[in-house]
């Protein structure tokens, strides 16, 4: 049973939870649709109910609920009900920075400031189902604002969904993307063309390199050491690898394990290799 403190529309209200104590955050068809202060309600099984305890990067729950308006909310609870049919259980308390974040997009394409994304394809490929699932906005945000949302939008979108699935921060996924861009961008520079981001060789790369970013922070080592043969083997592809570790590094704060120069320098020629034999056919 939860006690109403504030009605913020008809699908939306603050409650106080009568047996916690808790403030928290309700959300269902209707579910304030005539309601009052202090009435007493009770959730029913398709209902929401996040508590208003939890702190975010981008602030306090109980904070964003007062700033944001209740149909962003809305809108964001029913992205993360496509997220959960895909992934299945989500840390849905991303609801507050998500819908935070999307109420601010919104105002940026009213003002025509939209950003750009310049790492949209690579979280496209690297997060492929959270894209997917980000995409669900785009007829939200139509039919309820008449708001269109490009792809830029969306795969900041998928970022924050990935972070619900996978306790992973928004900040810590954009640097696994970037982290993979910089990566191809050496990678094109050296072969003197664009890769091809179907590419089996492309894909192997771009999640070795998600897995290195996660390994270094969470401290795991590679057990098998490929430095000493991939520096006499392929030269150049251990140069750019020593490289991108070190960008890598610098942007997460840690040095990379020596060892992980080995590795990425055998996906890096394999992409290399692949682009060479596609140029060849050309």
């Amino acid at each position: 049973m939860y006690r109403i403190k504030k009605v913020l529309n008809h699908n939306t209200v603050i409650a106080i939870s009568e047996r916690e104590h808790q403030e928290c955050l309700i959300m269902g068809k209707g579910i304030g649709f005539g309601k009052k202060v202090s009435e007493r309600i009770e959730t029913r099984p398709e209902d929401r109910v996040y508590s208003l305890k939890e702190y975010t990067e981008r602030g306090d729950a109980r904070e964003i609920v007062q700033s944001v308006a209740p149909e962003f909310l809305e809108i964001t609870n029913e992205v993360l009900n496509e997220a959960e049919k895909i992934f299945g259980r989500i840390d849905r308390n991303v609801l507050f920075p998500l819908a935070d974040h999307i109420a601010f997009a919104v105002q940026r394409i009213k003002n025509y400031e939209q950003i750009s994304n310049p790492l949209t394809e690579d979280i496209r490929i690297l997060f492929h189902m959270e894209f997917k699932a980000a995409e669900k906005i785009r007829p939200l945000l139509e039919k309820r604002m008449g708001i269109q949302i490009d792809d830029d939008e969306v795969g900041y979108v998928a970022l924050h969904i990935h972070s619900a699935i996978d306790d992973e921060k928004v900040s810590q996924a954009m640097q696994m993307a970037r982290a993979v861009r910089e990566c191809i961008s050496l990678v094109e520079q050296t072969v003197g063309k664009s890769i091809d981001v179907a590419s089996l060789s492309y894909n192997r790369l771009m999640n070795h390199i998600r897995y290195m970013v996660a390994r270094a922070m969470s401290g795991e080592k590679l057990k098998v050491n490929m430095n000493d043969y991939m520096k006499i083997k392929f030269p150049e592809a251990y140069q750019m690898a020593e490289s991108v570790c070190r960008q890598v590094g610098h942007s997460l704060g840690c040095a990379l394990e020596e060892v992980e120069v080995g590795y990425l320098a055998m996906h890096i020629e394999r992409v290399a290799s692949d682009e060479l034999d596609t140029g060849k056919e050309d």
